[in-house]
């Protein structure tokens, strides 16, 4: 079950030098010397919470990822990775993320090179898309395929025979007492040795100075054994010795022999006195310890190879892109994007706009709203499905773009299609997602109250935010704080304001919800849906064939749930029929875009204050068979984009001065003649 992390050998060798200069050092101050695992394939330690509960009980979970660096260029973009995990297969990985990418998992992958070899090292190279965020893409490759990867650390050893889960200073502590045993049995080893050959040269030193009697001896004796007897037993020398002398050759009865003999003698006592004094001295065994981890360090140590990421819990991919406005559009036929807020310049009320999206012929611009890259996006589908994604991880295109099928990017069922989206600013704070609450409307006119938390852990596939009956489809869902006035619009022109508190109380999920208004016939629908705050103290709604008109919120009286409410607006052939219902403040822009992918964005306050009961004045010209297709509230944006006619002399549109005298005084409806 024994599983050891690698580590930095010079890091190990200071870290076992500082306990034995202080056994006392706690786990934190050897961290000093040796700070993590380094791993032979250089990945980089992310996160240093699994480090330390590793270092601290020998046990954890170390999170490795690999070092990967984003190449931009003007073809395409790509994902370069020049080091993996530990033990990390490329190939094995390069498989499984080519399999990711086929069943749309991973998104934005077009091709992946493996260029890896022996003189240049790891490189892995992913291309992506140019509409794609590279940060994105690797974010999903560190969550679904091993170029993240965890060690799991599992310090047994065997100590004094049994088996025991060993911390960092344990494991240095055990290997001190190893190498100090070693060290002692080390010295008595040597001492031993070194006595026996000193006990031999004293023999031949003594057996010199009477040499001619000790040769005279040797020849007189019938055998060696009786030779080596005979000098024992005259001259008192070891079995030991006597055999030595025997044995010794004639050469090293010279003079320069001895004086070697001698020589060797001299030393051997210094290393006698010197083992003697280790075997009787601590401290010096421990310095000899020391002595030889740092002769380890100067011929095998090399530098660090692994990074630490320590702030990895702090970590988040946002960190890494811009909390910029983006306007995200959503076509008829499921084509989604988003494009900076910037690209919709500012233009006068009337003007023909500019073009805010490119589809095909039989498609067009149906859904429009802003957020920030930042923002939680909850997405509501017709069927009443709920599914959750962040903004900056919508395809990003210029605002003339098609945008990328939703399908691709959420699992979304084929004869389904986005209805409404909400924009979240977080999903992890308890306060904010415990007080606040979505108010989901059916074209029929059923509408339901949920707390937000129960869509804050939504799956891929999506959860139910509501059950719709058979024939009916949900159109709106809005974002309240739970004391909101809710107020509907329907086709025929018709309004009902209600409080939200009073009227409306939390259900759960799977509820199919309350009737909110009663339609006028069985062709009347449900265009918009309101959740007013009291900042937004004016109402907005906007006709089929480009008119509309602000109003006071007080002109819509509070009335129950349920009725058939008043009018807010005449229709006329004119008008058409209502499509849009906003609530808006002086401070806001209006952006509307058509059924052909014209968009014009004007400033709430070029519009005045007209009657509940009025048709309103035209905000936008439309082409002929256009339509409106959406309509959003966006902040103001003060710069102005001038138009020009044919012949390049700038368009000047009429003032509300104008447009006053321009009326009718018999006609009291606000029509412009």
């Amino acid at each position: 079950a024994t599983n050891m992390a690698p580590h930095n050998l010079g890091e190990v060798c200071d870290g076992i030098c500082a306990y034995i200069d202080n056994n006392d050092i706690t786990i934190p101050e050897l961290m000093q010397y040796i700070k993590a695992p380094d791993f032979p394939s250089g990945c980089m330690i992310y996160g240093y919470q699994g480090v330390c509960e590793s270092f601290e009980t020998g046990r954890g979970r170390i999170v490795m990822r690999g070092h990967a660096e984003f190449e931009i260029d003007k073809t395409k973009n790509r994902i370069v990775v020049t080091s993996l995990p530990y033990q990390v297969n490329p190939s094995d990985m390069i498989r499984h993320t080519v399999e990711l990418v086929k069943e749309d998992k991973i998104a934005g992958i077009t091709n992946i090179e493996n260029l890896s070899n022996k003189r240049n090292g790891t490189r892995i190279v992913y291309d992506l898309r140019r509409d794609v965020v590279p940060e994105v893409v690797l974010n999903k490759l560190y969550q679904m395929t091993a170029l993240q990867s965890s060690f799991s650390v599992n310090n047994v050893a065997l100590v004094n025979g049994r088996p025991m889960t060993l911390n960092l200073k344990d494991i240095i502590v055990e290997y001190v007492k190893h190498r100090h045993s070693v060290v002692i049995r080390r010295a008595q080893f040597d001492l031993k040795k070194a006595q026996a050959r000193a006990h031999i040269l004293e023999g031949f030193l003594k057996a010199l100075d009477i040499i001619d009697e000790v040769i005279a001896l040797i020849r007189a004796s019938q055998t060696v054994q009786e030779a080596q007897n005979g000098l024992m037993e005259k001259w008192g020398f070891s079995e030991a010795q006597a055999k030595a002398i025997v044995e010794m050759r004639l050469r090293q009865l010279t003079g320069l022999e001895r004086e070697k003999i001698q020589n060797e003698y001299d030393e051997l006592m210094k290393l006698i006195a010197y083992l003697q004094e280790v075997l009787a001295d601590e401290h010096l065994r421990m310095e000899i310890i020391k002595k030889e981890l740092q002769e380890i360090k100067d011929k095998y140590g090399d530098p660090r190879l692994s990074p630490i990421e320590y702030n990895s819990s702090e970590f988040r991919v946002e960190d890494t892109i811009p909390d910029d406005e983006v306007v995200i559009t959503i076509s008829h036929l499921g084509y989604i994007k988003r494009c900076p807020l910037a690209e919709y310049k500012v233009q006068n009320r009337g003007g023909k706009g500019s073009k805010g999206g490119s589809s095909r012929d039989e498609d067009f611009i149906e859904h429009l709203y802003m957020a920030t890259n930042h923002n939680y996006l909850l997405f509501f589908t017709e069927k009443g499905k709920c599914f959750w994604l962040r903004v900056f991880e919508i395809p990003e295109g210029v605002k003339t773009s098609k945008g990328r099928a939703i399908q691709n990017i959420l699992q979304i069922e084929e004869d389904d299609r986005i209805a409404s989206i909400i924009n979240l600013t977080s999903i992890t704070d308890p306060d904010y997602i415990n007080n606040h609450f979505v108010i989901l409307c059916t074209e029929k006119g059923v509408i339901k109250k949920t707390n937000i938390d129960a869509y804050s852990h939504p799956r891929k596939k999506g959860i139910i935010a509501i059950n719709v009956r058979e024939g009916d489809r949900l159109i709106a869902a809005r974002f309240t704080d739970g004391n909101s006035d809710v107020m509907l619009a329907l086709h025929s022109g018709r309004a009902i304001r209600f409080k939200e508190n009073e009227e409306l109380r939390p259900m759960g999920r799977n509820a199919a919800g309350v009737r909110g208004i009663t339609l006028a016939g069985p062709d009347d629908a449900i265009v918009g849906v309101l959740a007013i705050d009291n900042q937004r103290s004016n109402v907005l709604i906007v006709s089929q064939n480009g008119f509309g008109k602000r109003s006071l919120l007080e002109d819509y009286r509070i009335t129950h749930r349920g009725g058939k409410g008043i009018s807010t607006i005449k229709i006329t052939e004119k008008t058409g029929n209502l499509v849009a219902l906003k609530d808006v403040t002086d401070d806001d822009d209006l952006m509307i875009i058509n059924r052909s992918g014209i968009a014009i964005r004007l400033h709430v306050d070029t519009l005045r204050i007209l009657g509940r009961n009025t048709q309103g004045v035209k905000l936008i010209d439309l082409r002929k068979n256009d339509t409106i297709a959406a309509v959003c509230v966006v902040p103001r944006q003060d710069d102005e984009e001038e138009e020009f006619d044919e012949e390049g002399n700038p368009i000047v549109n009429p003032t509300d001065e104008n447009v006053e005298q321009s009326l009718n005084s018999d006609d009291q409806t606000g029509s412009i003649d």
